[in-house]
C-alpha cells in the first residue's frame, strides 16, 4: 500500500509527463528508490533523497512545499539510515539494506540539534546587527538587479524544467527586505550575491539569515554563514570544512550524532544546514576555480557572495554555479544619503539644532551637472562601506566637519577620498570613551597609534595566513616554525627547571644539587617537550585546535569517541624518552661513583638509571593519557560561543587536564619507581632506592609532566607561551591581548563570527597591513616604506 508520500510523489511525476526512468535521470535518485517510494515499499526517505526529487520535478513553489510536507509528516525528522535511498547509490539489482530505520532517539537528537542550532544561530546575528549599528537609525538600502547573463546558469536549470521546456526568467529586482522571499521563488535553492567591495554583501547574507529563520519551517534546513575564505577545497571536501566550522562556532556539535559520525557531520550531510557562504573573491588567488569545481560537485542548495570580477575570472577559467540565479547589488543614490546622513548627527551642542552638517556636501552633489562624470566624492559615497566610514569620522564625531570632504586639492581622486576615510577610522574610534558598566573593572585604554600598530600586525597575520578569520589560537603561528618551536621549548624548559629547583630546595637539599638537577631537568624537559611539539605540530603544519570537549568525573551525559591505542602509544614513547635521558644524565651527575669510578663505571650507572626512569616515565605517561580521554565529555549543544568564551572554556579544560595528569602522573611514577627498582635488582647490580626518593621524584614528575603537557600540547598552552609572552615582549601586541580585542569590537574595528574575529571589512584589513610597521624606539623616527 502506498504511503502519503507516495502518492504525492506519483501524482507530481505523472503531472510532469516523466516515467520513473526519466525522473532517476534528472534528480540522481535510483528507479528502485523511486519505484520503493511510489508502492509503498520505502515509507521514510531522506530528507536529501526528496530535495533531490523536488529538483528533478519541474514544481512550483506550492507543489514543491506539498512534496516536503507529505516526507515531513510522514518523517518529521527527516533522516534516513538507509544508505540505499541516498541519491544514485543503489545499483539496479543490489540487495536490501540490512539495517532497519533509525532509533526514535537518534531522531531526537538531530532534530533537537537542528532547532538548538536555529535558535543559537537568530541569537548570535542579532546580537551583531546591534552591534553594528545597522538599525541605527536604519539599515542603509540595498537594492539589486539581475546580473549579466554570463554570469548566470541557464534558467531552465534554475527553474528545474524538464527537457525541451522553455523558461522565462524570473524577475530579480529587489531590496534588503526582500531577500529571503526572493530566495524561496528559485527552485533550485542556489543563488549568487554579486558586489563591489563595500557594497552591503555581508549585510545582505546577516539579514537573508536572520529573515529566513523567522519564516522557517521544521522541515526546512538552518542558514548558516560560512566565511568561505578560510576554505582550501584542495585540502579538505565542502561538507567536511562545513561540518568542521559548525563544531568550531558550536563545539557542542562535536558529540556523537546519529549513525557514529558528530552530530554536526549529521547535519550537514542530511541537508539540514543551508550553507551562506560569504566572501568568495577573500580565497587566495588559486583556490577559486578548485572552489567553483567543489561546489559545482554538490547539489546544495546555497547562497555565495562575492565582488563581480573574482567571480567572473573563476568561472572564465571553469564554469559559471550549476543551477544558481545571479544578483548584482547596485549603487546608492543621493536621495539615500540625504535621507540617510542627516539623521546620523548629534543635535546635542549645536547652536542650531535643526541644522544639518552634512548640508554643504548634499548641497554640491545635487548641483553637479547630471551630464558630466560622478566627482570622486560623489562616487565614494555611493558606496555603503564609505558612507558608514564618513558617518564614524564626522557624524559621531563633533569636532570633525564633513566640508573638508569638498576639499578638491586635498581629495582630488576617489582613492584619495577612500585612502582618508580608511586611514581615519581606526584613531577616531579610539580617542572615544567607551561607556562603562556600572561596578565592572575599569576598561584598559589604548593608545590610537599603538592600537594602529597593534591592528596592523593582526591585518597583516591574516594576510599571510591568507583567511578572514582571526582566531586567538593562531595568533602565535605569526612568528617562523623554528621561533615558535624554541620559544615553547626555552619556556616549557625554564618552567619545570624552576619547579624542580624550588622543590628540591623545599626538601633541605644542599646546594649545588638543586641547581644541578633543575638545570638537567629544565635542559631535559625543553629538549623533549620541545621536540615531540615540533615532531607532533610544526613538522606537519598542524595547528592547534582549541579542545571541544570537558572533563568531567560526575554528571557526564556521554562521550565521543576516542582511541585507547594512539594515546597510549604516544604517552609511553614520550614518557620512555624522557625519562631515559633525566635517568642516564642524573645517574652519572648525581652520583658519588662518577668522581671515584672510571667512564665504564659512570656509564653503567647512567644506563641503569635511565631504564628505570624510562620504563616507570613511559608506564605513568601513557595511564594518565587514557584516563583524560575516559573523562572527556562533549559541550552542551545549547552553549553559545563567541571567542572570549571559547578561550575560558579551554582554560578550564587544560587547568582540570593538570589537576588530573599531576596526581595521576605522580602517584604512578613515584610508587612505581620503587616497584622497578626491586623487580630490576640484579638484573642491572645492586640498585639504591628510598620511599622518600620516589616521593619527591612523583611530586617532581607530576607537576612538571602537567606543565610541559600543557604548554606543548594544547591550543590554550601555546596561547599563553606565544600570545600572551612572546609576542608582547617583542612589541607586536600588547600585554592585555583578549581586552585588545574585546575592546576592539566594541569600538567596532572587527566583528564577531562565531569563535572568532574578522576585520569589520576586507577592504580595513588591506590596508591596515599595508600600513603596518614596526613602532619606533623613543626618540627614533619610523622608517618610512
Amino acid at each position: 500500500m502506498a504511503s502519503e508520500f507516495g502518492d504525492v510523489l506519483r501524482r507530481l511525476r505523472v503531472q510532469a509527463e516523466l516515467t520513473q526512468e526519466e525522473l532517476a535521470e534528472r534528480s540522481g535518485v535510483s528507479v528502485r528508490t523511486i519505484r520503493g517510494l511510489e508502492t509503498g515499499r520505502r515509507s521514510n526517505p531522506r530528507m536529501t533523497t526528496v530535495r533531490e526529487l523536488a529538483k528533478g520535478l519541474p514544481l512550483r513553489p506550492r507543489e514543491r512545499e506539498e512534496l516536503l510536507g507529505a516526507a515531513v509528516h510522514r518523517n518529521p525528522d527527516g533522516d534516513e539510515q538507509d544508505e540505499s535511498d541516498e541519491p544514485g547509490s543503489e545499483e539496479p539489482g543490489a540487495a536490501p539494506p540490512a539495517s532497519g530505520h533509525p532509533t526514535p532517539a537518534a531522531h531526537d537528537v538531530a532534530a533537537d540539534g537542528t532547532e538548538q542550532l536555529a535558535k543559537a544561530v537568530a541569537a548570535r546575528w542579532q546580537r551583531e546587527e546591534e552591534q553594528r549599528q545597522i538599525q541605527d537609525p536604519f539599515p542603509l538600502p540595498v537594492r539589486w538587479r539581475a546580473a549579466p547573463e554570463d554570469l548566470t546558469d541557464h534558467w531552465v536549470n534554475i527553474l528545474r524544467l524538464p527537457a525541451g521546456a522553455e523558461a522565462e526568467p524570473l524577475d530579480l529586482d529587489g531590496q534588503l527586505d526582500d531577500i529571503a522571499e526572493l530566495y524561496r521563488r528559485i527552485p533550485s535553492g542556489r543563488l549568487v550575491v554579486l558586489g563591489r567591495s563595500g557594497s552591503g554583501k555581508t549585510i545582505l547574507a546577516l539579514r537573508f539569515v536572520l529573515d529566513r529563520l523567522t519564516s522557517r519551517t521544521p522541515a526546512e534546513p538552518v542558514p548558516v554563514i560560512f566565511s568561505i575564505g578560510a576554505w582550501n577545497p584542495t585540502a579538505i571536501t565542502l561538507r567536511d570544512w562545513l561540518s568542521s566550522q559548525l563544531t568550531r562556532d558550536h563545539p557542542g556539535y562535536a558529540a556523537q550524532g546519529p549513525g557514529g559520525a558528530t552530530l554536526a557531520s549529521a547535519l550537514v550531510e542530511s541537508g539540514r544546514v543551508l550553507p551562506v557562504l560569504d566572501g568568495f573573491d577573500e580565497m587566495a588567488d588559486g583556490l577559486r576555480r578548485p572552489a567553483l569545481e567543489a561546489l559545482n560537485a554538490t547539489t546544495l542548495p546555497l547562497l555565495l557572495t562575492s565582488r563581480p570580477a573574482e567571480y567572473a575570472a573563476a568561472v572564465a577559467e571553469t564554469d559559471v554555479l550549476t543551477s544558481a540565479a545571479a544578483l548584482e547589488l547596485t549603487d546608492l543614490t543621493l536621495k539615500d544619503l540625504a535621507d540617510y546622513l542627516p539623521r546620523t548627527t548629534r543635535k546635542a551642542g549645536r547652536a542650531n539644532p535643526t541644522a544639518n552638517a552634512w548640508e554643504s556636501v548634499l548641497t554640491t552633489l545635487r548641483e553637479q551637472p547630471r551630464d558630466q562624470p560622478a566627482s570622486p566624492l560623489a562616487s565614494v559615497l555611493a558606496n555603503p562601506l564609505m558612507v558608514a566610514l564618513a558617518r564614524t569620522i564626522y557624524s559621531d564625531t563633533p569636532d570633525h566637519d564633513p566640508d573638508s570632504l569638498l576639499d578638491t586639492e586635498r581629495f582630488g581622486s576617489k582613492e584619495e577620498l577612500e585612502d582618508h576615510l580608511l586611514d581615519n577610522f581606526v584613531p577616531t574610534v579610539y580617542r572615544r570613551q567607551l561607556p562603562q558598566s556600572p561596578g565592572a573593572r575599569p576598561r584598559p585604554t589604548f593608545a590610537p597609534e599603538r592600537a594602529r600598530h597593534w591592528l596592523g600586525y593582526l591585518a597583516d597575520h591574516l594576510n599571510r595566513l591568507e583567511t578572514p578569520d582571526l582566531a586567538w589560537w593562531r595568533l602565535g603561528s605569526g612568528p617562523r616554525p623554528s621561533t615558535r618551536t624554541l620559544v615553547t621549548a626555552v619556556i616549557t624548559g625554564l618552567a619545570i627547571g624552576l619547579v624542580d629547583f624550588a622543590i628540591v630546595t623545599s626538601v633541605g637539599a644542599s646546594f649545588p644539587f638543586p641547581v644541578v638537577d633543575g638545570t638537567i631537568v629544565g635542559l631535559l624537559a625543553g629538549l623533549m617537550f620541545g621536540l615531540v611539539h615540533w615532531l607532533t605540530f610544526t613538522v606537519k603544519d598542524i595547528p592547534l585546535t582549541p579542545s571541544v570537549v570537558l572533563l568531567r568525573i560526575r554528571g557526564r551525559t556521554g562521550s565521543i569517541q576516542w582511541r585507547t591505542g594512539p594515546r597510549l602509544a604516544l604517552g609511553m614513547l614520550g614518557g620512555l624518552a624522557f625519562g631515559f635521558g633525566y635517568g642516564f644524565l642524573v645517574g652519572m651527575v648525581n652520583n658519588r661513583a662518577v668522581r671515584e669510578a672510571g667512564l665504564s663505571t659512570v656509564l653503567h650507572l647512567g644506563l641503569n638509571n635511565g631504564i628505570v626512569f624510562g620504563l616507570v616515565f613511559s608506564g605513568g605517561a601513557g595511564l594518565t593519557f587514557c584516563l583524560i580521554g575516559l573523562l572527556e565529555s562533549p559541550l552542551d549543544i545549547r552553549s553559545v560561543v563567541h571567542p572570549r568564551s571559547l578561550l575560558n572554556t579551554n582554560r578550564g579544560t587544560v587547568i582540570t587536564q593538570l589537576l588530573v595528569w599531576a596526581p595521576t602522573f605522580g602517584a604512578v611514577v613515584g610508587l612505581g619507581a620503587g616497584a622497578v627498582v626491586d623487580l630490576l635488582q640484579g638484573s642491572l647490580g645492586r640498585l639504591i632506592w628510598s620511599p622518600t626518593a620516589g616521593l619527591l621524584l612523583g611530586i617532581i614528575s607530576g607537576i612538571g609532566g602537567a606543565i610541559g603537557y600543557a604548554l606543548t600540547m594544547t591550543a590554550w598552552g601555546q596561547w599563553l607561551v606565544l600570545s600572551r609572552i612572546w609576542l608582547p615582549l617583542t612589541g607586536r601586541l600588547p600585554w592585555a591581548v583578549v581586552a585588545f580585542l574585546d575592546d576592539a569590537y566594541q569600538r567596532g574595528v572587527l566583528r564577531q563570527v562565531g569563535a572568532v574575529y574578522q576585520f569589520r571589512h576586507a577592504r580595513l584589513q588591506h590596508r591596515l597591513a599595508r600600513a603596518h610597521q614596526p613602532l619606533p624606539a623613543p626618540g627614533r623616527p619610523a622608517r618610512r616604506r
